[in-house]
């Protein structure tokens, strides 16, 4: 149920965790680019102040990350035709469900769309209890949050559609066939901006969204390795590749 972005999604990086900064001042203005200089130079710089810099640095880091995921979310919210048209869907399916209580809950719970570092190396994930996760350190820019947004969307309409059990294959699988080719990440000027010429016109979108599936497939606990996950991708695929729903065709 997740986004991935690599060639082998079992990589895990290790994220350093930014405390708040003791003097929030020293990240401002001249004192800001004082210390930036001392760091680059080394001149007279103490190891606390290095361990300080760094500390600080990935602090401002993160904190852009997150504040860049949620304005991009939030106008996506509002101005994207994918996104918004999978939140229509899903709110229907939401309020068909009776398993909800409309006088409690609401249909689709935007605050449940969130951006938080990841460590691993993917740009979104989506989990049937808590929402959908994007992956602030991942996103490349607003383009790439909405395909990662529109993946995960199709995940959380799958799930409610179907009621998903996430650690059969068969079903996740089918699922990630159907998140990768509807989202927009396997269009064709997507991969060619990736893989330039390696990527092949005639069937590449199929060829992306397959890719896509096997390494997804291969961070579920139940499935063994790459080979098991190809065959299970394979043995669905013709069924949920032609599957459009809720779209009448592949448009991104």
């Amino acid at each position: 149920m997740d986004d991935s972005n690599s060639k082998d999604n079992s990589i895990v990086e290790t994220i350093k965790v930014a405390n708040t900064p003791k003097d929030l001042n020293s990240l401002k203005g001249f004192q800001w680019w004082r210390r930036t200089f001392q760091y680059n130079t080394g001149l007279g710089l103490t190891p606390e102040e290095k361990s300080n810099y760094e500390n600080d640095y990935q602090y401002i880091l993160t904190r852009k990350q997150c504040n860049s995921c949620y304005e991009y979310r939030d106008w996506l919210l509002k101005y994207s035709p994918t996104v918004r048209f999978m939140i229509q869907q899903i709110s229907k399916l939401s309020e068909n469900n009776p398993n909800i209580d409309n006088k409690t809950v609401k249909s689709f719970d935007e605050s449940k769309i969130i951006c938080d570092v990841c460590p691993e190396l993917r740009s979104g994930g989506f989990h049937p209890d808590y929402g959908i996760l994007i992956c602030q350190n991942r996103i490349r820019d607003k383009w790439h949050l909405e395909d990662t947004l529109a993946h995960e969307l199709v995940h959380q309409f799958d799930n409610l559609k179907w009621k998903v059990d996430w650690l059969n294959l068969k079903q996740h699988a089918c699922s990630e066939i159907r998140a990768s080719s509807l989202s927009g990440e396997c269009r064709f000027f997507q991969e060619f901006s990736k893989r330039g010429f390696g990527f092949t016109i005639a069937k590449g979108h199929q060829e992306c969204v397959k890719r896509r599936a096997v390494l997804s497939l291969m961070g579920n606990p139940n499935c063994k390795d790459k080979k098991q996950a190809e065959l299970v991708v394979d043995e669905v695929w013709e069924s949920c590749f032609n599957d459009t729903r809720p779209f009448e065709d592949i448009y991104r």
